[in-house]
């Protein structure tokens, strides 16, 4: 048999050790392409393994359902602190602050904490996240400066995380809010402002700046996930791009219950968002009322989403029923992403989730506390 296999290879005129070298060749090759088939997805799982054992732990601390119930059956706002204070996440600031700020803190640590820890592909969106206590810092400073606000006021409305918070503490001794613009200048958000400061002084309201900082924000992190490149960043993409739509379709619900048009709404609207383009975006600004609007998402997940809300908008009148709706959407749809990708971006996205959704939580509780008249049922109806 060997014979005949040579003398069938010899008719080709290819020398034995050509033949040899090619075999060889061929083996080393189809090793690589083996290789890399097994290696391609663990290549993938390696860099989340560490960042996911931390968030697994931090998941962990988050309250569960037995917990939550104890929180809000709590006679009073200082029987709640001193249930927080059994938590050494939230004793440390408890200690300093009062529980408002307390919670402002934990989540604006959590947003730098992953900037930190999460893997390279994905960390340029997290970075951006993590500016979220620096733009509201900015955004405080300037609201307690429009309201005349003291010293000692200002200072309490500032969360003590963030690059800028040394630069926010020194400029609550400024005058004016053209002040705070101008020695912003050097930083980020110095032009942001600076290219709204005119509206600013024209309508004598600080929402201008706001909307500013906002838009910078908000373009910044769709901008940083822009370009998918695995399953991780799809998804990453998917999940930022619709809190775009979401903020997108807040604004534009607001505008139109106070009977805005397109001129006046589509500077603050920001582009390239998941499944709401931008011709469509256009449409939902110039639809003449809140339904029409509505009847204009059909096709997409929040025309369902909003349709059901309807019902109870028009009893109320109330445009924050369907930005609960929405939050609630964002929530239930971060938490489908989270079950996506197990060993990649799904505990990262589903922990960032459920965190935020804690700490808002915690807010309304703490805020129903503070007043009279909400019982325990009416609370647990608020809650997302």
């Amino acid at each position: 048999m060997a014979d005949e296999l040579t003398v069938i290879i010899e008719s080709f005129g290819i020398p034995p050790e050509a033949l040899l070298a090619i075999i060889f060749v061929a083996i080393v090759v189809l090793g690589a392409v083996v290789v890399i088939i097994i290696t391609r997805p663990l290549l993938e799982i390696y860099p989340y393994l560490l960042t996911n054992a931390k968030v697994r732990a931090r998941k962990g601390k988050l309250f569960d359902e037995k917990q939550f119930s104890e929180i809000i059956e709590a006679d009073d706002v200082n029987e709640i602190v001193n249930y927080l204070r059994g938590f050494p996440d939230y004793l440390e600031h408890l200690e300093k602050h009062s529980v408002e700020k307390s919670l402002d803190i934990q989540l604006a640590k959590t947003y730098v904490l992953l900037a930190r820890i999460v893997p390279d592909d994905i960390g340029k969106a997290f970075a951006v996240l993590s500016k979220k206590p620096d733009i509201n810092n900015i955004k405080s400073l300037i609201t307690a400066k429009e309201a005349n606000l003291t010293k000692e006021e200002t200072l309490n409305l500032l969360v003590p995380v963030g690059k800028l918070y040394n630069t926010c503490e020194q400029l609550v001794d400024v005058t004016t809010v053209e002040d705070i613009v101008a020695r912003l200048d050097g930083t980020e958000y110095g032009p942001v402002l600076e290219d709204s400061l005119s509206q600013y002084e024209e309508k004598q309201m600080v929402l201008p700046l706001e909307f500013a900082l906002d838009k910078y924000y908000l373009e910044s992190l769709i901008l940083a996930s822009s370009v998918p490149a695995d399953e991780n960043t799809t998804i990453l993409h998917s999940y930022i791009g619709s809190q775009i739509d979401i903020t997108n379709l807040k604004l534009i619900i607001r505008g139109k219950a106070d009977g805005l048009d397109y001129e006046a709404i589509s500077p603050y609207i920001v582009e390239n968002g998941y499944q709401i383009k931008e011709w469509k975006l256009k449409d939902l600004m110039e639809a003449d009322n809140i339904p029409t609007l509505i009847n204009g998402l059909e096709g997409t997940d929040y025309y369902t989403v909003l349709n059901e809300a309807v019902t109870i908008f028009n009893e109320s009148g109330s445009v924050s029923i369907f930005e609960n709706a929405l939050d609630e959407y964002l929530i239930d749809y971060a938490n489908d992403l989270s079950l996506k990708k197990p060993l990649g971006i799904g505990p990262i996205i589903g922990y960032l989730n459920e965190k935020e959704k804690e700490i808002k939580n915690l807010k309304i509780v703490v805020r129903a506390k503070r007043e009279s008249g909400f019982s325990m049922s009416k609370i647990q109806e608020m809650l997302l």
